[in-house]
């Protein structure tokens, strides 16, 4: 019984990490990763021939990302996650929870914005279309808390907890379809709270860090809920292959403490990140106060000063 199109599930030994990064493609994921690392790296050379300048940062997140989504999907943890819930969980809580932040960190779509050529006038061209949709209503609606929090939580109970889920195990698309959903879920919640990029929806600091810990909490229960559950829950996995050695209820359990695991890491990467960039973004303002002093002679620390003489003179 082949599963995913690309390896005898049924047959595969015993899970062993070696095993599991063994490399076994899948096609799609593999196409989408390459092609997604040529336009970066095109946008990205691009910018440094027109002699402007690209955080080397940004690049490496950006291509972590990528590369952390094609360890997930091209190698045998494709395979082994067909049929056993702890390695499926493990390839869900990556590419929903840590690709995203990398690739958000990577800012693909100020790249774009500025690699890009304008088209004519009274055209519109790539660069003209990306920046319809970023101000579009659309995108307002999916990134708003309060789409992307229910959308977060409903990916995990809604799909696990009905036969939706064994439904997409049943086909390879059915498959792909869900991994791809788990990263544009992952994408939608992390972009308001700490994308580089620019996007409609962009709270004040605090709102963000409220808006990464509403989501969380049900994450961690989630994780407990399969860990504490007494018999198998997913139908997919209610049965593995004898050849495996695995018992379904352990497997099931080893699943739920690595979502409950993962309900933290992220939290920290994205709450690290934030502060990066609220610090970051404070330097900048003051740099620009300083600026301003610059320009005017402080005209307004003068004008205070004025202030509290008339207030003095009235005072005597």
């Amino acid at each position: 019984m082949d599963h995913s199109g690309h390896g005898m599930t049924m047959d595969l030994p015993p899970f062993t990490l070696g095993r599991g990064l063994a490399w076994s493609a899948d096609p799609f994921f593999l196409i989408a990763c390459l092609l997604g690392l040529a336009l970066y790296g095109w946008g990205v050379v691009r910018l440094v021939r027109r002699g402007d300048k690209w955080p080397v940062g940004r690049t490496v997140a950006f291509v972590a990302g990528v590369l952390s989504v094609a360890l997930m999907m091209c190698t045998k943890l494709n395979d082994y996650g067909m049929v056993m819930f702890s390695v499926h969980m493990v390839q869900h809580m990556v590419i929903s929870m840590v690709s995203p932040i990398l690739l958000l960190l990577g800012a693909p779509i100020t790249l774009a914005l500025r690699a890009l050529p304008p088209a004519g006038r009274g055209r519109k061209g790539p660069r003209e279309l990306l920046l319809m949709l970023l101000h579009s209503r659309y995108m307002r609606i999916i990134t708003h808390p309060a789409f992307t929090i229910p959308l977060f939580i409903a990916s995990l109970y809604a799909l696990y907890f009905t036969p939706l889920f064994d439904t997409l195990m049943g086909s390879q698309a059915g498959h792909i379809g869900m991994m791809v959903h788990f990263l544009a879920v992952g994408v939608v919640f992390f972009w308001p709270i700490m994308g580089v990029d620019p996007g409609p929806h962009r709270p004040g600091y605090l709102m963000r860090m409220l808006e990464l810990f509403a989501g969380m909490p049900f994450h961690a229960f989630f994780g407990i809920a399969l860990m504490m559950a007494s018999s198998p829950m997913v139908e997919t996995f209610k049965n593995p292959p004898a050849s495996l050695g695995i018992d379904a209820l352990s497997d099931q359990n080893a699943a739920g403490g690595i979502a409950w695991a993962f309900s933290e890491v992220p939290s920290v990467l994205v709450l690290l990140a934030l502060l990066f960039q609220w610090y970051a973004s404070e330097e900048r303002q003051a740099r620009r106060s300083d600026r301003a002093a610059d320009r005017d002679g402080d005209k307004e620390l003068a004008a205070y000063n004025d202030y509290l003489a008339s207030l003095n003179t009235r005072g005597g």
